[in-house]
């Protein structure tokens, strides 16, 4: 069995697919993006994929080594996230070539079901309340929270009111029965996280997410002593290396992202690596159906999952929707606020082909916003 053929389609709302082909016919799919940077990505796959025509797609950990260390340049977001998107597609070959789910593939299942939660919009505590209430009611959990917009690199008394409030309403608005978390995105400094995250604790957040940016990794020790809330971190890391530092510094989730920290091959790397540390594992997943379904067969084989981010009718959604380019959409159906385990082969799901194609027609621009504080610096989107 060869590769022939290696194709990527930009498809909206702000997504990258790739499709990898073999000369007997078998297909497998894979989502390599970065949000804001799908055509820089685009280009980093097709140089990869010199790399692949005429391989076995099944040296899947062959083939991984190849791309992530045969040239002297390696790693960062852009190329990270290719060569995940193109390891998703080698694994959906070789579970489809051999008729296995790739969670077998990874030793077999270790639970039936996944627990997933859901992202919230609102600006205001009462609409944040309101959402939260409804996305319980439709079956959910657990829930995620955005802790504020723009945000003083020291946030004034206001704003860390703001915040705490936010978390205030949400866990009246769900009960004790459910889960939230809380998602800094890197806003704040450390001081400012010291200061603030310790208030959080009443409202008893499943975990507060990237409370500083990954490249003040090694001061999380600082932000992880100063409160009893569980840390967590990873989106913006892509590789075991990078994590390292975190768990030494005493994180409790990791949030590897299967389309940016080196695919399924890596991710069950990172995994294993936060076991040693007692670290819980929740992938993080704000992207399409490709990156949930690789997702979801991590987690099906991980002893430390946690609870898997997911996307299907997120606010930001524009112009198409996570299950707008499946085949079969029941894989996705939530159970009792779970995803149940399924057995088909590779990742486990149909893409609608001619409909990625339609979409890759028009194709996308999706940029994030640029946030400009008042006095002159930039802020985390």
């Amino acid at each position: 069995m060869k590769i022939t053929r290696v194709e990527t389609f930009l498809v909206p709302p702000r997504w990258l697919f790739c499709r990898v082909e073999t000369d007997d016919g078998l297909v497998g799919w894979g989502e390599p993006v970065v949000e804001g940077r799908a055509d820089t990505v685009r280009a980093a796959v097709h140089e990869l994929a010199d790399l692949l025509l005429g391989a076995d797609p099944r040296r899947v950990e062959d083939l991984w080594q190849t791309m992530t260390k045969a040239a002297f340049y390696r790693g960062g977001p852009v190329l990270s996230s290719a060569v995940a998107g193109l390891d998703q597609a080698l694994w959906d070959i070789l579970g489809r070539s051999l008729g296995v789910p790739v969670h077998q593939l990874l030793g077999g299942a270790v639970r039936d079901r996944v627990r997933v939660y859901g992202w919230i919009g609102g600006d205001e505590p009462g609409e944040v309340g309101d959402e939260a209430a409804a996305q319980i009611a439709a079956g959910l959990t657990a829930v995620k929270i955005n802790a504020s917009g723009r945000a003083a690199a020291l946030p004034p008394p206001a704003q860390i009111d703001a915040i705490v409030r936010r978390a205030a309403t949400v866990r009246e608005a769900i009960g004790d029965e459910a889960d939230f978390a809380i998602d800094f995105h890197g806003r704040i400094t450390v001081p400012a996280a010291r200061r603030l995250i310790p208030l959080l604790e009443p409202y008893r957040p499943l975990f507060v997410e990237e409370p500083v940016l990954p490249e003040h990794t090694h001061r999380l020790a600082d932000v992880v002593a100063s409160t009893t809330t569980p840390i967590a971190c990873g989106e913006r890391l892509f590789s075991r290396a990078e994590f390292l530092p975190a768990l030494q510094a005493g994180v409790a989730v990791v949030q590897p992202d299967l389309s940016h920290a080196g695919g399924i091959s890596e991710v069950r790397r990172i995994a294993s690596l936060a076991e040693v540390y007692g670290a819980l594992f929740a992938p993080h997943c704000p992207l399409g159906p490709l990156s949930l379904a690789a997702s979801l067969q991590v987690a099906f084989a991980t002893p430390n999952f946690l609870i898997q981010e997911q996307s299907i009718g997120i606010h930001y959604n524009h112009g198409a929707e996570v299950l707008d380019y499946l085949a079969d959409r029941a894989p996705f159906a939530f159970v009792d606020g779970s995803i149940e385990r399924w057995d088909a082969p590779g990742l486990g799901i149909e893409i609608d082909e001619d409909e990625v194609r339609r979409a890759d027609r028009t194709g996308h621009r999706w940029r994030p916003p640029v946030w400009r504080h008042p006095d002159g610096g930039h802020a985390e989107w």
